[in-house]
């Protein structure tokens, strides 16, 4: 039996298996429950884990470098951008155009969040990322490249994107999560998108994409010694997931009045499986992806999708140990 150690993110698409009521054949795994951007940093920096849940950008910029994990075909986390593009309503801004010329917070330049939002800004609603200037606020985990498109200088030391927001110090800021401000209810600070909900559908349903934040990647020297172990790993998160599914079709397990209407309106739209863990089903999501972050410079030079991931998880029937 190999002991591996596993950091992820604590979703309900993977807690069957770092839980452990889904096993793992022939690998003991040691789990840890660990938030981004803590998770990506230990991962980037000193490569802690055996497998990680890494972001989807910040892999990206490994692959270029060479680092020493490659990815699996899994994707753990998954979210429509459209809401966490927040405004001060004191600055005129009123549709996605209105953002150019204005300054806008990012945590840091290569977090998928924000790379996802900027390229559907730029591609989707045609706003000119050159034309705004850009503020993260934290160290990027990995350095980028000199190509780098965009206008760009960290916030000064001491401030930080929501409240540097809630005053007018910055137009705009483009999060991972929530902003605390709008949380508290801040009568400066509201979302782009007032009906980001709609935007979102209505975006899924003209490119078909339903935006990967993370991916799963294993060590190099984990995969040379021992190559089965990316195939089950990748049937391990198959069958969590299969897991996650039965048990929302119970509606005892949620405490939401309305969660079986929203799984029956996300099934209409999205299709009976938003989360597929294979190559195929999210080819473009990947290729467009590749394409945003090559525009605005985070990578140097593109790759292809299928060089992002362990040959022997891209076939759709790949071979486990017994």
């Amino acid at each position: 039996m190999l002991n591996l150690s596993l950091a992820c993110g604590d979703y309900e698409l993977t807690r069957p298996l770092t839980d452990g009521l889904v096993k793992v054949k022939g690998i003991e795994l040691n789990s840890i429950i660990l938030s981004s951007p803590e998770r990506h940093w230990r991962m980037s920096r000193y490569q802690e884990f055996d497998i990680c849940e890494f972001s989807l950008s910040s892999y990206l910029i490994a692959k270029v470098k060479k680092m020493n994990f490659t990815a699996i075909p899994v994707f753990p986390h998954r979210r429509f951008r459209n809401a966490f593009i927040f405004i001060n309503n004191q600055k005129g801004i009123k549709e996605p155009k209105d953002l150019e010329g204005k300054k806008v917070g990012l945590r840091t330049l290569q977090n998928t969040a924000g790379l996802w939002a900027r390229g559907i800004l730029q591609n989707y609603y045609g706003v000119s990322l050159k034309d705004i200037s850009w503020f993260t606020q934290d160290e990027e985990p990995i350095s980028l490249p000199s190509s780098l498109k965009l206008s760009v200088q960290r916030v000064p030391l001491g401030k930080n994107l929501d409240t540097m927001l809630s005053v007018g110090e910055l137009d705009a800021v483009i999060y991972p999560e929530i902003l605390p401000s709008f949380k508290s209810g801040n009568p400066n600070v509201e979302r782009l998108f007032k009906d980001y909900k709609k935007e979102e559908t209505n975006y899924y349903k003209k490119t078909g994409i339903f935006p990967i934040m993370h991916t799963i990647v294993i060590k190099d020297e984990v995969i040379q010694q021992h190559p089965w172990v990316a195939t089950n790993m990748l049937k391990a998160f198959r069958d969590a997931k299969e897991v996650c599914y039965k048990r929302l079709e119970n509606p005892r397990t949620v405490p939401l009045a309305w969660m079986m209407h929203s799984l029956e309106e996300q099934k209409e739209i999205l299709g009976g499986d938003p989360w597929p863990y294979n190559l195929a089903n999210n080819y473009k999501n990947l290729e467009t992806f590749i394409s945003y972050s090559y525009e605005q410079g985070i990578i140097d030079s593109k790759m292809k999708v299928e060089n992002l991931f362990i040959r022997n998880t891209i076939d759709e029937s790949p071979t486990y140990i017994k």
